[in-house]
C-alpha cells in the first residue's frame, strides 16, 4: 500500500504539500553518503492524480496511514510523558533532534555525521511480510522554525520487491533497497508536508521512506519523536 494521507479538506492538504522526484547523491557531495537519495529540488503542486494516489483506501490499516496533527502540547509536561496522554499509554519517547536552517534533509549517520537522505527506520526489525504492521512515529515540531517531513510515495515492500524480485519474501526492507531502486532508474516520487511549530505528524516511518527538512527556512527546528500505535484520528488534525 503506497503513501496514504488522512485528510478532510483537499484545499488545506494542497496548501501543505508539494511533490517532486529524487536523485542519488554523488561521491563529491561530501556532506552525504554516496548514493543517498535526496529530493531533486523541483518541487511542484499536487495534481489530481497525486491527490487520488495519496487518498487512503476505503478500509485502510491504521499502521500505514499518515496524519497531519496538532497534539495538545503543555510545556510543563515532560516530553517523556506527553504522548502517554495522547492515545497510546505504551508509546516510547525516542528523543529530540535539532536541524540547522535550510537543510534539504536532516538525518545523519551518527558514526561519521554524513547525511543519509531518505531512509527507513528499523525500530521494530520487521521482515518483508510484516513491514506494514510496525508502530507509527509521532513527531512534534518544537520550533523555533518550520520544518517539513518528506515521504516516499512508494512503500518499503514495493521497493524491496522491485529490487529483489526473486528473494524479497525472505528479506528485511532496508535503506539500501531505496538507493538501489533509484540507482536502477525506477520512478520514485516524494511528497513533503510543511509543519509549523506546534504541529506534527503520525507516519509509518518503518514502512515509508522519509526524512526531515528545513529547506528554505532561516531558522533552525527541533523535533521530538515518539513511537507507538495510535488509532486513526485519535489526535486532532487540521487538514
Amino acid at each position: 500500500m503506497p503513501l496514504s494521507i488522512v485528510y478532510d479538506d483537499e484545499a488545506a492538504l494542497r496548501a501543505r504539500c508539494e511533490t517532486a522526484t529524487v536523485r542519488a547523491t554523488r561521491r563529491d557531495e561530501a556532506a552525504y553518503e554516496a548514493g543517498a537519495v535526496v529530493p531533486s529540488g523541483l518541487w511542484g503542486q499536487l495534481t489530481e492524480t497525486d491527490i487520488k494516489s495519496i487518498t487512503p483506501p476505503h478500509r485502510p490499516l491504521d499502521s500505514t496511514l499518515v496524519e497531519i496533527v496538532r497534539p495538545p502540547f503543555q510545556r510543563e509536561i515532560p516530553l517523556e510523558d506527553l504522548a502517554r496522554s495522547l492515545g497510546d499509554a505504551d508509546s516510547v519517547f525516542l528523543g529530540q533532534a535539532s536541524a540547522k536552517p535550510d537543510m534539504v534533509t536532516t538525518t545523519d549517520n551518527y558514526q561519521d555525521g554524513r547525511l543519509i537522505g531518505l531512509h527507513l527506520d528499523n525500530w521494530d526489525k520487521l521482515r518483508f511480510a510484516d513491514k506494514h504492521a510496525g508502530r507509527r512515529r509521532l513527531c512534534l515540531n518544537l520550533g523555533p522554525g518550520p520544518r517539513y517531513v518528506i515521504l516516499g510515495a512508494t512503500d518499503a515492500q514495493a521497493v524491496c520487491r522491485a529490487v529483489h524480485p526473486t528473494s524479497y519474501a525472505h528479506r528485511y526492507p532496508h535503506t539500501d533497497d531505496i538507493r538501489m531502486h533509484v540507482a536502477r532508474g525506477h520512478l520514485f516520487r516524494i511528497v513533503r508536508i510543511r509543519l509549523a511549530p506546534g504541529e506534527g505528524y503520525l507516519a509509518p516511518t518503518e514502512y515509508l521512506p522519509h526524512d526531515g527538512s528545513t529547506e528554505g527556512s532561516p531558522l533552525p527546528s527541533t523535533a521530538a519523536f515518539w513511537l507507538g500505535r495510535w488509532p486513526r484520528r485519535v489526535l486532532p488534525t487540521f487538514v
